[in-house]
């Protein structure tokens, strides 16, 4: 069975009577017009089809929590769409945790992520009553258990470990092979144990948690990661009289960003993960523990496009045509930080034919702000709308001031309905943390 991660764009897209592109019975073209550009657009329908995917895919597992990993775009009205699919939050950050608080999100679903948390971060966790909290290294392990002493409280935790395994993905987001700044190394986990059992009181152990990296298109090694954790919680039962209940493998299932992209089905995976689980369970005879997931890639990004005006344009002399638009870079790190590719079409100009190869240029001061090279598309004039596929995932998490531009608004459509939901920058925003010194 398909599922929506596996398409291109959101699943409202269309073209209307206007010859122009729509999402969520919104005309692009009048978007542009009316929020300006560039435009961060959501599409609604095609987040909460993709919640549905997930929990569709996974019912028959018998104890299942879904949590979205926030990293991949975490705003409150985001987090209250997630919320009322009854997903929880994977968050790596005081402003994730604080920003799906500030949205209404029950905090016992929410888990605390990340290798080199703070004590401002550890303390605002315990504050909130975040529900989990994924413990990543020894220090960590000794500075919750004092802050958690401080505040009189115990402290649910998981282990977060390495569990050897390497997909193929862009190396700067593999997370689970050894030589990775992430968790403990398998070697590790027993003196781990042996201190949380005898010396750090002010936790309790609920599991293990392990992620294997993103934008992931192998399918068997979700089965490698559940045989690796199932085994480990049963070898802790026998050692240590342990009963671990909960083991979270993480998400990074891919999305497709171009046509030669084929990320499998959210089912595939489902029928993978929980058919290994079963099997481990009666293998190492240990009782069915809660499997936790971490989609947020998969979530989010079908559901994002990014809308550019196009301005200038340059024929090198015997070589490529650039087209510059209002974006770049600042918006879109993927491009010049992985070679990121995507698709593009123009929201505009849809009943031409595709002419002109052409590399769409960002507008910011350095020669790698490429968005999209050698793509074929209609003749483009200033002020065509151009519409970037699947961008809701990490694009505005990444964006940032370079050339101290404003960051873009984005919008959230449904039913032929658009809303703000991240306005847009002003120049007073830029300027609004800079101080002058009174010597000056």
């Amino acid at each position: 069975m398909k599922s929506i991660n596996q398409s291109l764009k959101p699943i409202t897209t269309k073209l209307n009577s206007s010859g122009n592109i729509e999402i969520g019975g919104c005309d692009l073209v009048d978007l542009a017009e009316k929020y300006n550009t560039p435009l961060y657009v959501i599409d609604e329908a095609t987040v909460r089809g993709i919640c549905q995917d997930y929990k569709k895919a996974f019912e028959k597992y018998h104890n299942v929590n879904m949590m979205y990993a926030s990293k991949a775009l975490c705003t409150k009205a985001i987090a209250k769409i997630l919320h009322s699919e009854g997903f929880g939050f994977d968050t790596v950050s005081a402003g994730e945790i604080y920003t799906v608080y500030k949205a209404g999100v029950d905090m016992t679903k929410v888990l605390f992520n990340g290798n080199n948390k703070s004590y401002e971060e550890l303390s605002l966790a315990i504050e909130l009553g975040v529900g989990r909290i994924s413990v990543d290294n020894f220090f960590e392990l000794s500075l919750l258990n004092e802050i958690a002493k401080s505040y009189n409280k115990t402290v649910d935790i998981l282990l977060r470990i390495t569990p050897g395994i390497e997909c193929h993905t862009h190396e700067y987001i593999q997370t689970g092979h050894l030589d990775s700044k992430f968790g403990f190394d398998l070697t590790q986990i027993d003196e781990a144990v042996e201190l949380i059992l005898n010396d750090y009181k002010n936790l309790k152990l609920h599991g293990l948690h392990a992620h294997i990296g993103s934008q992931i298109f192998e399918t068997s090694i979700y089965g490698d990661e559940v045989e690796i954790l199932t085994k480990e919680i049963s070898r802790l039962d026998k050692k240590f009289g342990l009963k671990l209940n909960e083991i979270n493998i993480g998400g990074g299932l891919g999305v497709k960003y171009n046509e030669s992209d084929k990320p499998p089905a959210t089912y595939e995976i489902a029928d993978i993960i929980i058919n290994k689980l079963n099997e481990c369970i009666k293998k190492y005879s240990i009782d069915a523990p809660t499997l936790i997931l971490e989609p947020g890639r998969s979530v989010i990004s079908t559901s994002g496009v990014t809308l550019y005006t196009v301005g200038s344009s340059k024929q090198v002399p015997n070589g490529k045509k650039y087209i510059a638009v209002d974006g770049g870079m600042a918006d879109n790190a993927r491009p010049s930080m992985y070679g990121a590719e995507y698709v593009a079409e123009v929201a505009n100009n849809t009943d031409h034919e595709l002419i002109e190869k052409v590399t769409i240029a960002g507008r910011f001061c350095e020669s790698g702000d490429i968005l999209i090279k050698d793509i074929t598309l209609p003749k483009l004039n200033e002020g065509d709308i151009i519409c970037v596929y699947n961008t809701g995932a990490y694009n505005y998490s990444m964006a940032s001031n370079y050339n101290r531009v404003q960051k873009p608004a984005m919008v959230l459509v449904n039913n032929s309905q658009s809303d703000i939901i991240i306005n847009r920058e002003t120049l007073d925003d830029i300027i609004a943390h800079d101080v002058i010194p009174d010597r000056l």
